[in-house]
């Protein structure tokens, strides 16, 4: 046997529905949709987000407000118990902090 010969099991495979193409087909007259009403029309059918009158959860809830500031500063927090470490005396500079593991970055300015 080789690839060229291969064929899916029978009934592996379904045959693609055609509607609409007269009542012989046994989709034809209304294709599937039933009679009449609103989802039997094209395009029916209730907006996203409908809930049937129900006020809908987009309304529900309160709106986020306020905004993003683009120019915000992350700071790396300190805490004075990490500054006991050090000899009373020696200046504690970013890269000494950096040095010892307590920020880890030099990039954001301590605070």
């Amino acid at each position: 046997m080789q690839a060229h010969e291969l064929r899916p099991p029978k009934g592996a495979r379904h045959k693609r529905k055609r509607v609409g193409r007269g009542d012989g087909s046994g989709h034809g007259s209304h294709s599937g949709r039933g009679s009449k009403g609103q989802k039997s029309r094209s395009g029916g059918g209730p907006r996203l987000g409908f809930e049937g009158g129900q006020t809908p959860l987009i309304k529900r809830l309160p709106r986020r407000r306020g905004f993003t500031n683009i120019f915000r500063v992350e700071y790396a927090p300190v805490n004075l118990k990490q500054l006991e470490r050090f000899e009373e005396g020696t200046e504690v500079t970013p890269e000494l902090l950096r040095e010892v593991g307590i920020i880890k970055t030099l990039r954001q300015p301590v605070k």
